[in-house]
């Protein structure tokens, strides 16, 4: 069964006991491992625990298949369900799980956690048709999602937050639900035990120099032509590990809200700054200007084009055997001497 995105939280509150195989994948791997132990802690508390855990290898699931449905219908030593987790799994564990779903001997749960699976996926397909079997896709968290991130987060502190520290914290914080949450609890800390109201000024303090804000230079650079800083930025990015493909999904998604912005021009027959202040959720203040000014530089048929030489480039990443790290400086090279 494939998870429709307004019934995740649902499930990952209150799993229905009828499946007995959830796959959870996506390129948002912080996601995906938050989501698998949020429901894994459904069946055992302590994911630790040597008794009530098993955590197989894909290496194992490959040469044994049945050791998944043996590990998923096997007695507890002290009681309670079962938990099988297998991490990182690949097509190759599809013969394994179909073996676990046919037998419903046991009560125990398989928590699948994968990378980004194509919908040609074998494994996929499996976990989407079938009856006992639950599919969660995992996707970069947007704007929306990371606003309500930011709200939990800050009031389960006892913490709130002034609007324009909110716009800032939504525009810098990524895509990653992983990177974010730990940005979010360093602020928290930062706050203190006292509570309070989130500025502007501690928002700044605290992640303005982060990794997403170190991306977020990459694409700012990237879109308005600025090769000086877009070497630095890349530079400082590659220099402090940053993956080559959350870059190009960062200038990705910069892209992705300018043409929101570029439609609503053409649209309503405005101009740059009157699009760009009916974007939500809003853009920060402080960069409507230099967000205006590049949008005078891209049609949507430019940024059409870019989007599609991100997709090319992301997928050589993975495919080619070239250096990520080359394909992505070219990339966003490419891309900034267009917008020149």
């Amino acid at each position: 069964m494939k998870a429709a995105p307004r019934d995740i939280q649902g499930h990952i509150r209150s799993l229905d006991p009828k499946f007995r195989v959830v796959l959870i994948f996506g390129r948002d791997e912080g996601l995906v491992r938050e989501y698998g132990q949020d429901i894994g802690k459904q069946i055992v508390e302590d994911l630790s625990d040597p008794f009530n855990v098993a955590r197989p290898t894909m290496e194992q699931i490959k040469s044994q298949p049945s050791l998944l449905l043996d590990e998923v219908s096997a007695l507890s030593m002290m009681g309670g369900r079962r938990l099988v987790r297998l991490e990182g799994a690949t097509n190759d564990a599809k013969t394994a799980v179909q073996l676990a779903l046919d037998d419903d001997a046991g009560d125990g749960l398989i928590v699948i956690t994968a990378g980004d699976l194509a919908t040609s996926s074998a494994l996929r397909k499996l976990a989407e048709k079938h009856p006992c079997a639950l599919s969660i896709a995992c996707y970069s968290d947007d704007a929306g999602n990371v606003a309500a991130l930011v709200r939990t987060m800050l009031d389960e502190a006892g913490l709130t937050a002034t609007q324009d520290a909110v716009h800032y914290l939504v525009s810098h914080l990524g895509s990653d639900r992983q990177v974010t949450r730990r940005e979010l609890e360093k602020l928290v800390l930062y706050m203190g035990t006292e509570g309070g109201q989130v500025s502007l000024e501690d928002a700044e303090a605290c992640v303005g120099d982060s990794a997403a804000l170190m991306l977020s230079h990459v694409a700012e650079a990237t879109t308005g032509g600025d090769l000086g800083k877009l070497e630095s930025s890349l530079e400082r990015a590659y220099t402090a590990k940053e993956s080559p493909i959350a870059i190009l999904r960062i200038v990705e998604n910069r892209l992705v809200r300018m043409h929101l912005a570029r439609g609503i021009m053409e649209k309503e027959r405005c101009g740059a700054r009157q699009a760009i202040d009916k974007l939500r959720p809003p853009v920060f203040y402080k960069e409507k200007d230099a967000l205006s000014n590049q949008l005078d530089r891209w049609s949507l048929a430019k940024i059409n084009q870019a989007l599609r030489i991100l997709s090319e480039a992301e997928a050589d990443c993975k495919s080619t055997g070239m250096p990520a790290e080359t394909i992505t400086a070219r990339t966003c090279l490419r891309l900034a001497r267009a917008a020149r």
